[in-house]
Parts: C-alpha cells; sequence; structure tokens
C-alpha cells in the first residue's frame, strides 16, 4: 500500500524518510526489505495525514484522515519540489521547467490556507532585478501550476514570452483576452496589450522566500 501512494503521488522514498525525519534509505527498507516489520506509531501517523488515508491502511488501528485537525504538538507536512533553474526577473532565460533539485517540506495547514496543493507546485529562483522591490535576484518563489490561464487575474506569473522564462506582473487589460506583462523595477521594458496566445502562463507566484 505505501509503495502504491508513494508512486501515485510521485515522491520517492528518500523525500518520504525526510518527512519522517529518517535516515533517506529507511522507507526503501521498509517496503523491499521488511525493516523494520512494522512502521512506528508517529511515523504512520504522519503517513496517513500526508497522504490522506487510515492508519488502518498502513497497517495500524483505524485512524485520523489527514484532512482532520492536527494537534498542536504534531505537524504535518508535504513535499513541494524545487527546481534547480531560475526564473528571469530580467530579460529572460531559456532554462527548462524538467530540472529537478529536491523537495522541501511545508506544513500541510499552511499549504491549505493558501490554497495550494503541493503536487501542483514548485520552487524556483528568481535570476535578475526587473522585478525589485517586490522580488530579488536569488528569492526562491512558490509557483502553483495549478492556478494558470484558465484563472488568469492581475498578479505574479512564471510565464514563457519568445521562448524566454521569466516572472513578471500580469495586468489585464481593459478589452476582453488582452494583458500586459510588467517589470516592477522602472529600469526594465514592459510588454502591453498583449494577445494571449504569444504568452505561455506557468503558474501564479504565491509566496517568496529570501535569506537576509
Amino acid at each position: 500500500m505505501l509503495d502504491r501512494l508513494i508512486a501515485e503521488r510521485g515522491d520517492t522514498y528518500a523525500g518520504i524518510s525526510g518527512l519522517l525525519g529518517r535516515n533517506a534509505a529507511y522507507v526503501q527498507q521498509f517496503i523491499k526489505r521488511g525493516t523494520p516489520r512494522r512502521l512506528a506509531e508517529e511515523d504512520r501517523r504522519i503517513l496517513a495525514r500526508y497522504f490522506g488515508v487510515s492508519e488502518e491502511m498502513l497497517g495500524g488501528r483505524e485512524g485520523i484522515l489527514s484532512h482532520d485537525p492536527v494537534p498542536d504538538r504534531e505537524v504535518a507536512t508535504a513535499l513541494v519540489a524545487r527546481l534547480s533553474l531560475g526564473a528571469s526577473a530580467g530579460y529572460g532565460t531559456l532554462d527548462d521547467l524538467q530540472h529537478f533539485a529536491d523537495r522541501v517540506a511545508f506544513d500541510v495547514r499552511w499549504l491549505r490556507q493558501l490554497g495550494i496543493d503541493a503536487r501542483t507546485a514548485t520552487i524556483i529562483r528568481v535570476d535578475g532585478e526587473s522585478m525589485m522591490p517586490t522580488l530579488n535576484h536569488g528569492d526562491d518563489i512558490m509557483v502553483d501550476h495549478a492556478d494558470g490561464s484558465g484563472r488568469l487575474r492581475d498578479g505574479i506569473y512564471v510565464l514563457r514570452l519568445d521562448g524566454s522564462l521569466m516572472v513578471k506582473r500580469v495586468a489585464l487589460g481593459p478589452w476582453r483576452g488582452r494583458f500586459s506583462v510588467l517589470s516592477d523595477n522602472p529600469l526594465y521594458p514592459d510588454w502591453s496589450d498583449l494577445n494571449p496566445d504569444l504568452v505561455h502562463i506557468v503558474g501564479r507566484v504565491v509566496w517568496a522566500g529570501r535569506r537576509l
């Protein structure tokens, strides 16, 4: 069961081991070698909440589903993929979106407050200064790929324009279907009154973090 849940979510053994605070081989050894023979109660509880199943399905008593309230002393986390590339806040890059680096754990309750599903989000780096002071060079941003062109509204998005991957502000225009791609830094160019067919919306930026 656990092996199937991991595959369906696109997770890895090492990533789930990290979720449990265990060494990278822990989950693989449990599934492939039967060591340990049973999951520890706390591990089973965390996994049940993460995958949204009962503890009984993971070999324990009937447990609490992941959408049930989590006591303050416990923190259920979800893993968000981090990509080893940058979205240009300058003149654009040709990076590909498939460069997986690792996963970062976030509190499930916090993600829900943002309306984010970890399976449809990624973290990428901001390259360049065109979105200063909103976003700085080197900032990490979380991109919600489920919130794209179908729900387009004013906000900050990762997008492709002229083959370049960018993070820019989108402003809807007065004419139906037309919009502008803007730089918060006035030293950088804007693209006004664009035909939406020229722009591929990758996802909406919903969070940013930076080193001080």
